[in-house]
């Protein structure tokens, strides 16, 4: 994802350009340190207070120079507008929160308004038109049948969560005036891949093979994550 973004980055803006990034629901911090580490200036917005005590852990290990382009703040991701002006970010992040939203299109209308036009929105989802690939590629023939017509789910922490289609979020990026720009898929081969498995040897070649199949057709259609970038009109 990291290169997909990278890839959207150095397509809309130019070299050497400081941009403003808002990432909403940052976790702990990975995509918004590593883009500061690039000389970017990254609000991280996250209501989780582990979370953000991990991402301000992560932030303190950090040169003085990249410390001073962070900027933490605890809040919930569908409060943009308590926070911050419309247009203040010219690339607005919001990765793997989606699922945990039950109606989404107020969480990313809001999203899209923060972006100055010409603004890049990138979103991380769960794919709904994939559901039934890891049932039924663990042999869960009843669990993929289910899958088929349901956009709900038990993810990896045990929790009742939602996913999104690509048609329907097209559709929502159009109507809020951030059209889809490009989409991949992720986690096409490594999917069903136990958690915290140890990095194999030619983890270099994967990571190739995923990127490949992220940006092709049929795969990235199975994939089980989305990564959909809109573009502020």
């Amino acid at each position: 994802m990291a290169r997909q973004l990278d890839e959207q980055i150095a397509g809309r803006f130019r070299v050497g350009r400081r941009l403003r990034v808002l990432d909403v629901g940052m976790g702990q911090g990975t995509q918004a340190l590593r883009l500061a580490r690039a000389g970017h200036a990254v609000t991280g917005l996250e209501q989780d207070a582990r979370m953000i005590a991990a991402a301000r852990a992560a932030l303190a290990a950090e040169p003085e120079g990249i410390r001073q382009r962070v900027r933490l703040i605890e809040g919930d991701g569908r409060d943009t507008g308590v926070h911050f002006l419309p247009g203040s970010f010219d690339v607005v992040l919001c990765h793997g929160v989606l699922m945990y939203v039950e109606e989404p299109d107020p969480l990313v209308a809001g999203l899209a308004r923060m972006l100055a036009s010409g603004g890049l929105l990138s979103l991380l989802v769960r794919n709904a038109d994939a559901l039934a690939m890891r049932p039924g590629l663990n042999g869960d023939w009843a669990g993929a049948l289910t899958a088929f017509d349901s956009t709900a789910y038990r993810n990896r922490l045990g929790l009742d969560v939602r996913a999104d289609r690509l048609g329907a979020l097209t559709a929502t990026l159009a109507g809020i005036g951030a059209p889809l720009h490009a989409w991949y898929g992720i986690r096409v081969f490594t999917d069903t891949a136990p958690d915290k498995t140890p990095s194999p040897p030619d983890l270099a070649a994967l990571i190739d093979a995923e990127d490949r199949a992220g940006r092709t057709d049929p795969y990235r259609g199975v994939a089980a994550l989305l990564h959909l970038c809109g573009v502020r009109g």
